[in-house]
């Protein structure tokens, strides 16, 4: 019997960890920093630092930890997946060097160029000018990004030739460097891959819900809510993906040095030009993971440890029913979401992200608190047994979407 450790305090964390639980092999599941809603679980959190390397490594050696999983992304552009390494501790997750596929948005659309990666034109800019020139060029809207880790949160949409100018400079206040994109239409869907075997494995198709309202309209948010597998993504637009987006990619880390173990997420739009990808993550989704995993019917720990050690791992997916989650956040979110709210008694099937506890109470302390979820046969099953779940808890003080799915509901 061995011993896991996640990284991270999330939802997504709580989901990694509770499905390692469901292993033969593994005897104790650790989460740092974790987060006290994942002890109902059986989870032990460790108040560690997810930053905090040396502690890490230390604990590591102590337990003894068998595999360390990286849930994340800060701490994978801070080169945690090296510093283990370098230990000796098996560990599972990209390389610095890989990980800038998501924490440099630049180094990835150079990267996607360089490989024939399809993606939305772009320039990247420092000064207002230069970058104002080039949005006048594009057809409105235009795409803003923010360089580096943004948490979801560091992109605009410029609709109006007035509000352009006032958009670059405020971006420019949060980031030294930007991104200028075309706007691209179409349908957005997640595609994650876990690599680091001969042939990458596609995990079942996830579509999250990232604006703050209903009908996908506001702000954007880490995200609201996610459900999984997704009719209207077909097997041929998959297929589709695989030739034209996955192949290039693979063939361009195996090119450039940047082959890993780990998570790829691509961040794909479905558009009337084809398929684009509108962005690289190097780590698990955060809702789609609460959706994704419980799918998964082999072993967790097998499979990742086979992909450490350069095998295709056999992995088994239900194909039956439908997963569906709502994200039920504080008041506020995104922008200054309201804390210490208490909750009341949650069901079972809960991922905790925001909480804090104080005499054996949960308390929000972040934005997004848990993300609560379903399986049902049909799609708007599950979105009822969700929204049934959370009208009955007294969620008077939170703020969720009522309408996750609803892009393939009638």
């Amino acid at each position: 019997m061995v011993n896991v450790l996640i990284i991270g305090s999330g939802a997504r964390e709580h989901a990694i960890a509770t499905t390692f639980l469901k292993s033969e092999q593994v005897a104790q599941v650790f989460c740092a920093p974790g987060n006290p809603g994942m002890q109902a679980s059986g989870i032990q959190t460790v108040a560690i630092a997810e930053n905090d390397f040396e502690k890490v490594a230390l604990f590591a050696e102590q337990q003894p930890i068998d595999l360390v999983f990286v849930g994340p992304e800060a701490p994978l552009a801070s080169g945690i997946v090296d510093f283990l390494t370098a230990k000796g501790i098996r560990v599972f997750g990209p390389h610095q060097a890989a990980a800038r596929l998501e924490s440099d948005k630049q180094f990835a659309k150079e990267f996607m160029s360089r490989n024939h990666v399809p993606t939305a034109a772009f320039a990247s800019f420092k000064d207002f000018e230069q970058a104002f020139n080039y949005a006048q060029k594009l057809s409105l809207p235009v795409v803003i990004k923010e360089n580096g880790l943004a948490g979801g949160k560091g992109v605009r949409i410029v609709k109006e030739a007035d509000e352009l100018a006032l958009a670059l400079r405020e971006s420019l206040q949060k980031s030294d460097q930007i991104l200028v994109e075309e706007y691209l239409e179409g349908e957005e869907f997640s595609l994650m891959l876990f690599v680091g075997g001969p042939k990458p494995v596609i995990l079942p198709i996830s579509q999250d819900h990232k604006k703050i309202y209903a009908g996908e309209t506001g702000p954007n948010t880490g995200g609201m809510g996610a459900y999984s597998p997704v009719p209207h993504i077909t097997d041929d637009i998959i297929a589709r993906v695989e030739q034209t987006v996955v192949k290039p990619t693979i063939n361009g880390l195996l090119r450039e040095n940047l082959m890993y173990a780990g998570t790829l997420y691509i961040g794909c739009m479905l558009t009337s030009e084809g398929i684009k990808v509108i962005e690289f993550n190097v780590r698990l989704g955060d809702p789609e993971t609460q959706v994704l995993l419980p799918q998964l019917e082999s072993d967790f720990y097998t499979a990742i440890t086979d992909l450490i050690a350069g095998k295709n791992p056999q992995m088994v997916w239900q194909t039956q029913d439908y997963y569906l989650g709502t994200v039920v956040a504080a008041p506020g979110y995104p922008d200054a979401p309201k804390q210490h709210i208490v909750l009341p008694i949650l069901p079972q099937n809960v991922f905790y992200a925001g909480v804090s506890a104080e005499e054996h109470r949960l308390y929000s302390s972040g934005g997004r608190i848990f993300t609560l979820i379903a399986r049902a046969p049909s799609l708007k099953e599950a979105q009822n047994s969700v929204n049934t779940a959370l009208k009955n808890l007294n969620l008077n003080d939170f703020y969720y979407r009522t309408d996750i799915g609803f892009r393939d509901i009638d």
